[in-house]
């Protein structure tokens, strides 16, 4: 599983000249789930985004959360996060989960930030989206459930 936390200023994602998602201060979250996820890593993603303190405090430290902050999340699934581009110039994306698969994880995923008391909009997953973004910082972080503790 891969996500890849930007904190905007604003976010939202376009389907069809339709926005399906928007958001103000928070964070835009591209999502990935990769052959073999389950929903604990998923859920463990969740807990970890929504606690996370990527956001300064009144010092100008990065000392708050998203919650902390009263900030939302757009989640945006992005199975070309699984892209392995090591061999030959086209990259593959045979890691990303099966569709009906990371269409499960994704709303698990999705309903999991809700859980932990965040307001969240979502991308339209398969769809080809257009993504705005205000990046504050800027900040971003990648997370893969690959990496060790």
């Amino acid at each position: 599983m891969r996500a890849v936390l930007q904190r905007v200023s604003e976010a939202s994602v376009t389907v069809d000249d339709t926005i399906t998602g928007a958001i103000k201060q928070g964070l835009l979250v591209l999502f990935c789930a990769e052959h073999g996820d389950h929903d604990d890593e998923a859920a463990y993603f969740a807990r970890k985004i929504s606690k996370m303190r990527i956001f300064t405090d009144d010092d100008g430290k990065m000392n708050r959360s998203v919650l902390d902050i009263g900030g939302s999340v757009l989640a945006v699934s992005q199975f070309t996060l699984a892209a392995n581009w090591k061999k030959g110039n086209r990259p593959g994306f045979s890691g990303a989960a099966a569709p009906v698969e990371g269409e499960r994880l994704y709303e698990f995923f999705c309903n999991a930030l809700k859980s932990e008391g965040l307001t969240v909009e979502k991308g339209v997953f398969g769809a080809h989206m257009d993504v705005r973004l205000l990046n504050d910082g800027p900040v971003t972080i990648v997370m893969d459930s690959k990496d060790s503790a």
